[in-house]
């Protein structure tokens, strides 16, 4: 056995000696809720707090708990509200008009007004200021006041998901402040509007978030229950477990099925799982200049689809409420479908024939980055085994694998992506394959049809390229799609909380029983 896997089954064997340990254990939970601190515990750090220069899920959930919006989705009703807007107009197919609500103050006391929500959008606009997720941004024009407290944004093209953009990744900065400290000020030091104000942020370690005791009555949100939210970044998920079965956190997330069915013996502890919009999927660099050049021939690429076994990997390691997905998008989202597309079966053999066909009878070395879901890549990698490809996991934090990835040194990706709870393809698919600096296969007709589908104001027309698209990528089988990926959460009994399907975790709601 490797060292790799040896510690890994140490370090599984230590949570199960406490599990056992704990299992008669029936005293009180924590003493959490005597001091109102919410202890969490994450296996990612932010790259930056700022929402627009991060793509971690960490930093979303960071993000919507310190920042507003201009709208807001409830989760249950998907109905839009006002949030710092008052209420929106669409004017024409390119024009929306807002009118703010007023009395709202950020964390370090400045007004919001139409000048914030002004300097914002045009800052994240403007290409040179590199927001990470361009694709989140890359649709605004202009942003012109109106009046103190209205706004007129102008979009690029006819672009129907603007709202639910506005209702999720855009949020608003100060807009004085962030003229003064930029994008590492605003990591530095955050300011939003939001239910949460960040007390104290230790970059790659920690970072606590504290009730907001100004935010404003309306808003669809509510008022934070608890009082402090203490988040800290640890990387290994079973030093995590151990952390919430001896009490030192209150709550955890994407915890192994595994590790999770062991929680739910423990008396102090509850266990909640479901579906969520992240998908998983491996991506194929096949640039020119790609490490591994066998990944232009299709067949190659074939073969890896048929190499792996989704189906069973998804039903006994990703756990209850996965499902084996066909093309690059989650079925939820305006626009992802995969009728008509090709279905690639588990299928040693055929991979074996496959790779035969294209001179690689005795297979060839991969590399296989990844950053999260660690096991299902060893399955994965144990698939490719069998059929000769032998896959080496180079397993980085996030940012450092996504740069390797942009700068042409990767060959297979793990990716997973949850849209920023967006519920539209124009959020996932073309992220990956619609030309920007994440896309590793760069087809021109692809591109075409995702600006298309992005761009169109008939929805019928939107759906027919999306889908255009999507078969062509599934076809020329440009990637693996996996499964979507549930998420186990593990928490103190004490905690009251919900799960959402966009994963994201809104402290503000939760509250002690």
């Amino acid at each position: 056995m490797n060292i790799l896997k040896t510690g890994h089954w140490v370090a599984r064997l230590a949570v199960c000696s406490l599990v056992s340990g704990l299992m008669a254990f029936s005293g009180p939970a924590s003493a959490n809720k005597k001091d109102d601190t919410l202890r969490f515990a994450y296996d990612q750090a932010p790259e930056s707090v700022d929402p627009y220069f991060n793509n971690v899920r960490i930093g979303v959930i960071i993000g919507a708990n310190v920042w507003d919006t201009l709208i807001y989705r409830d989760p249950e009703t998907n109905e839009y509200k006002g949030l710092l807007a008052k209420s929106w107009k669409q004017v024409d197919d390119h024009t929306i008009d807002f009118e703010l609500r007023q009395g709202i103050k950020f964390h370090n006391g400045e007004d919001f007004d139409a000048d914030s929500v002004v300097y914002t959008l045009n800052f994240i606009a403007d290409p040179k200021n590199k927001v990470t997720t361009q694709q989140n941004v890359n649709w605004i024009a202009k942003a012109e006041k109106l009046g103190k407290y209205k706004v007129r944004l102008t979009t690029k093209g006819v672009f129907p998901a603007a709202i639910e953009y506005l209702a999720g990744p855009v949020v608003i900065h100060p807009a004085k402040y962030y003229k003064e400290v930029g994008p590492k000020g605003m990591n530095a030091k955050p300011v939003g509007t939001g239910p949460y104000m960040v007390s104290q942020y230790t970059p790659g370690k920690s970072i606590t978030l504290v009730r907001n005791p100004h935010y404003f009555a309306d808003s669809p949100k509510a008022h934070a229950k608890i009082g402090k939210i203490e988040i800290r970044f640890i990387p290994d998920r079973q030093t995590q477990m151990a952390e919430a079965l001896s009490s030192g956190v209150d709550f955890i997330m994407y915890v192994p099925k595994d590790q999770a069915d062991q929680a739910a013996q423990v008396p102090n502890l509850q266990v909640v799982s479901g579906e969520t919009m992240r998908i998983s999927f491996l991506q194929m660099n096949m640039r020119d200049g790609s490490p591994l050049p066998q990944l232009k021939d299709i067949r190659v690429r074939q073969a890896i689809i048929h190499a792996i076994d989704r189906a069973s990997i998804a039903k006994n390691i990703v756990g209850a409420g996965a499902r084996v997905l066909n093309t690059m998008c989650f079925p939820s989202q305006f626009g992802c479908t995969d009728e008509g597309a090709p279905r690639y079966t588990y299928d040693p053999a055929l991979s074996k024939k496959l790779l035969a066909e294209a001179g690689f009878p005795n297979g060839f070395d991969i590399s296989i980055l990844a950053y999260r879901e660690r096991n299902q890549i060893e399955a994965i990698i144990g698939n490719l085994k069998a059929v000769g490809i032998k896959a080496k996991l180079n397993f980085l934090q996030y940012a450092a694998m996504r740069d390797m990835n942009r700068s042409n040194k990767s060959e297979l990706v793990n990716q997973t992506w949850g849209s920023f709870s967006v519920n539209d393809v124009s959020a996932s698919t073309p992220v990956f394959y619609g030309g920007g600096s994440d896309d590793v296969t760069h087809d021109k007709q692809v591109i075409e049809w995702l600006n298309k589908g992005n761009n169109s104001v008939d929805p019928q027309v939107r759906k027919d390229a999306y889908k255009k698209a999507l078969d062509r990528i599934a076809d020329q089988a440009y990637g693996v799609p996996l499964w979507s990926l549930p998420v186990y959460y593990v928490a103190n009994k004490e905690l009251s909380f919900k799960a959402y399907p966009d994963e994201l975790v809104r402290f503000w709601e939760m509250s002690w029983k």
